[in-house]
């Protein structure tokens, strides 16, 4: 048998409007086949993840697997430097790639009937190493300038940079998906060929197909593409969650970087994506901070007109991640403490007293909204099959998150809150504007940070 047939399911979208109908096998090198049979539009979307990111690297290779990335676009074996994108192009199709902390994705959106470029293109660069030396040079370059751009150059744009080496002090989420300058410079083209040759094998890849296609003939073609491709050394290195218990806030000033207004953003450690305390702070941070109806947004904004903009969110890993929630002062001359006394009294009511079921309700309706939305299209459909299958073992849970957070109650919230935002789980940021820097210095409680200490772990993409 060219493969194994691994599982199947059967579309109940009078039960669930995004369930995704698909079937999957894997290849006998270990390419795992994800396949959704969408006849609506003469389109495919060919998605490739690699269970590879910023946490597989080591400290002095740290930027790798994002800088990885953007050399697969510049040419592979067969396919001469820059014309990636171009045959893409021509073929009436685009594409683009994204790295994280955990893996790195790659896609293709075509007209049905050029899928076979797709195959060839991707299969070409699993098959074999091709990166040349001024292919190097050139996305080095590149990768620097980005970082320039989005983080050093950016107000605020220090800030995963600082918060994640804050809040980690030992698993590798505390560097920086997009490295830093001494180790993108110090990379090699033997250090990339054996970056390839450990990550970028089909026993650590997911390949998904979406769209306009028939199963039937296309288990041929990808055997065909992508068959004969050998399998991995298994050596790639899985490092395991061994941060240690936080039990006292941790806390840094920003003074020395110019930004228009204060701002105060804590990070709270936070289970990993999918576990069930996770889902529940992700529907909180939408009764927190979504829409004008919002507590935070009630309280700050609206009641005590404090705050300019505030936020909640959840930073969705594979493993443990954290739980942002900010806000950034009215004007110059409003200082921070203010800020973080309404913050911290919006939670404590949380803590207190829950959330409305009305609340919940509209919460939920939101996030039911948001992941029905993210699969409505074939690219949309191949990248949440891709994330499941990597991130959970299970390209199904795809299907039964919304249930899932359907059984979400009020006082899953409330305990949720009880329970991670505290101070003693909280990593705090304060950005000064200039009125609040004299006063700040006088503070010897509290620690000044220093910027070219704290990488970043921010998703990165070309």
């Amino acid at each position: 048998m060219i493969h194994n047939q691994i599982s199947s399911s059967t579309d109940s979208t009078s039960l669930n409007p995004g369930f995704i109908a698909f079937t999957e096998f894997k290849l006998s090198n270990g390419l795992r086949v994800i396949l959704h049979e969408d006849h609506k539009a003469p389109l495919v979307c060919l998605n490739i993840a690699y269970h590879v990111g910023s946490k597989n690297e080591s400290e002095d290779r740290m930027g790798f697997a994002h800088l990885f990335e953007h050399l697969l676009f510049d040419g592979s074996k067969n396919v001469p430097r820059g014309m990636f994108d171009v045959f893409i192009t021509q073929a009436g199709g685009h594409d683009n790639a994204y790295t994280t902390e955990d893996k790195t994705n790659y896609y293709e959106v075509l007209p049905s009937h050029q899928l076979g470029l797709g195959f060839w293109l991707e299969s070409d660069r699993m098959l074999e190493f091709g990166v040349s030396e001024i292919s190097l040079v050139t996305q080095k370059n590149v990768v620097k300038e980005e970082k320039r751009e989005r983080y050093d150059n950016t107000p605020y744009g220090s800030l995963t940079i600082r918060m994640n080496r804050l809040a980690y002090t030992k698993f590798p989420y505390w560097w920086s998906v997009i490295g830093d300058m001494e180790t993108i410079d110090a990379a090699t083209l033997v250090d990339v060929k054996e970056f390839f040759e450990t990550y970028y094998v089909p026993d650590n890849a997911v390949l998904v197909l979406t769209g306009d296609f028939d199963s039937k003939i296309i288990e041929g073609e990808i055997e065909k593409y992508f068959g004969a491709i050998p399998s991995g050394t298994g050596k790639q290195n899985r490092p395991m969650y061994d941060e240690p218990v936080q039990t006292e806030e941790r806390r840094v000033i920003v003074s020395d970087e110019p930004v228009p207004l204060s701002g105060v953003f804590y990070a709270y450690k936070t289970p990993a994506e999918g576990t069930p305390d996770f889902i529940a702070l992700d529907l909180l941070t939408d009764v927190l901070s979504t829409g004008r109806s919002s507590r935070l947004y009630k309280k700050l904004v609206y009641e005590l007109q404090i705050a300019s903009e505030v936020s909640a969110y959840v930073d969705s890993r594979e493993m443990p991640g954290l739980t942002y929630i900010y806000a950034i002062a009215a004007n110059p001359e409003q200082e921070p403490k203010s800020l973080e006394d309404a913050i911290e009294e919006v939670i404590a009511k949380v803590i207190r007293d829950g959330v409305l079921p009305e609340e919940l309700e509209k919460s939920m309706n939101k996030t039911e909204a948001r992941l029905v939305a993210s699969r409505v299209t074939v690219q949309g459909k191949a990248d949440q099959l891709a994330h499941a299958a990597i991130f959970y073992g299970d390209a199904n849970r795809a299907n039964t998150l919304i249930d899932e957070y359907r059984r979400v109650t009020t006082e899953d919230l409330r305990r949720a809150a009880e329970k991670y935002l505290v101070p003693t789980n909280r990593s705090t940021i304060i950005y000064l504007a200039d009125a609040d820097i004299a006063s700040a210095e006088n503070d010897s409680s509290e620690e000044i940070g220093e910027p070219d200490k704290f990488p970043n772990v921010e998703l990165a993409s070309i």
